[in-house]
């Protein structure tokens, strides 16, 4: 047995009570005494206090948090928006619209556009943090600007898409049908209807008088178009106008209707017009021409392969490749028709499209 006393008179007095009052302590008093002897060193808060400073602090965490996120966010869509603007994403189905050209400033080689590496990157940086990494590694590298198997874009520098190339790729200048077969005999079936909406929306394209409601002004010499979708986004006015075209893109499977990449509508060439080489903004569609109206003399050439269409059926073109639109024809024969949809090209999976369907929004 040991005999303590406590330093602080009442202090003491009051543990002695505690402990039986004797001031004789044994060991087992020890762990009694130790919490009594404590307590005066922690000071003591009212809790409603503690309740009170605890909330303030979270709710300002989290204001904190949600700004940020808010920030984030609205550099990612004004940067998305100004790099659509100036990389020359939206255009018209035809190879008369500025789908075709390189973007402003650029070399002409895949992802090397102003501010386009950096703001894909991001982009999809973003989309990652939000889904998964998985299945992205074609689309990393092409953020990247991934180049092609020979050390530069494409085949042979045939193949220069102006702002997405995506690495390893199959690469042919015309597509098989049998790659996108359902679309390719959906949009033939639809042949007669999608015809007959044109004669509805048709004028004499003589250009001395103002443009119909709905039509684009010409971007060439003798091109015209009419879009149903521009850059990803659907025009209600000329839908309402061509249901049975619209009724035929709803069926589609594989049109790009939610992405910047993607249109769809008539492409009208005038007689004498001609479309010199240019490559379309990136490898991962295929352009799906169906012929409506082909008189002769008219061509098309891509990646240095001479190809005609027919009336009723579809070419499935790689237009990252470079390519040349001409119409040779006679005034009497009057103007070469297609309807042109874009569709995704066979090869890419569908977590890379829901991926770059992200990355290239249509704008807001």
């Amino acid at each position: 047995m040991w005999k303590g006393n406590s330093p602080g008179g009442n202090q003491g007095v009051a543990m002695e009570e505690e402990l039986g009052g004797q001031g004789n302590w044994g060991l087992e008093d020890a762990p009694g005494l130790l919490a009594m002897a404590s307590l005066p060193i922690m000071p003591t808060w009212p809790l409603p206090l503690v309740s009170s400073a605890f909330t303030l602090l979270l709710g300002a965490l989290t204001s904190l948090f949600l700004w940020y996120c808010y920030y984030l966010g609205s550099q990612d869509l004004q940067a998305l928006a100004a790099g659509s603007r100036a990389g020359g994403v939206s255009g018209g189905p035809g190879g008369c619209s500025e789908v075709g050209r390189p973007s402003p400033g650029s070399s002409g080689e895949a992802g090397k556009g102003p501010r386009t590496e950096g703001l894909v990157s991001r982009r999809l940086r973003a989309y990652a943090r939000r889904y998964s990494w998985a299945g992205m590694g074609r689309v990393r590298r092409a953020a990247q600007g991934g180049l092609g198997p020979g050390g530069g874009p494409g085949v042979l520098g045939i193949q220069r898409p102006g702002l997405l190339f995506l690495p390893n790729l199959p690469s042919v200048p015309f597509v098989p049908r049998d790659a996108q077969r359902h679309d390719v005999e959906l949009l033939e079936s639809s042949f007669p209807a999608i015809l007959r909406d044109f004669g509805a929306v048709s004028w004499d394209f003589s250009g001395t008088t103002p443009l119909p409601r709905g039509w684009s002004p010409p971007l060439a010499p003798g091109c015209y178009q009419l879009l149903l979708y521009q850059a990803g986004r659907c025009q209600p006015n000329n839908c309402r106008r061509c249901p049975g075209a619209y009724r035929a893109l709803r069926g589609l499977r594989s049109f790009m209707s939610a992405n910047s990449f993607g249109n769809a509508g008539f492409s009208v060439l005038l007689p004498g017009a001609r479309l010199e080489g240019r490559c379309g903004p990136t490898n991962a569609r295929v352009r799906c021409h169906l012929g409506l109206k082909i008189p002769l003399g008219c061509e098309l050439v891509v990646g240095g392969e001479p190809q005609c269409w027919a009336e009723g059926h579809c070419l499935l073109v790689d237009d990252s490749f470079l390519h040349t639109v001409a119409h040779n024809g006679s005034p009497e024969d009057g103007p070469r028709v297609v309807f042109i949809v874009d569709l995704w090209h066979p090869n890419v999976a569908g977590a890379e499209r829901q991926a770059l369907d992200f990355v290239f929004a249509p704008d807001p």
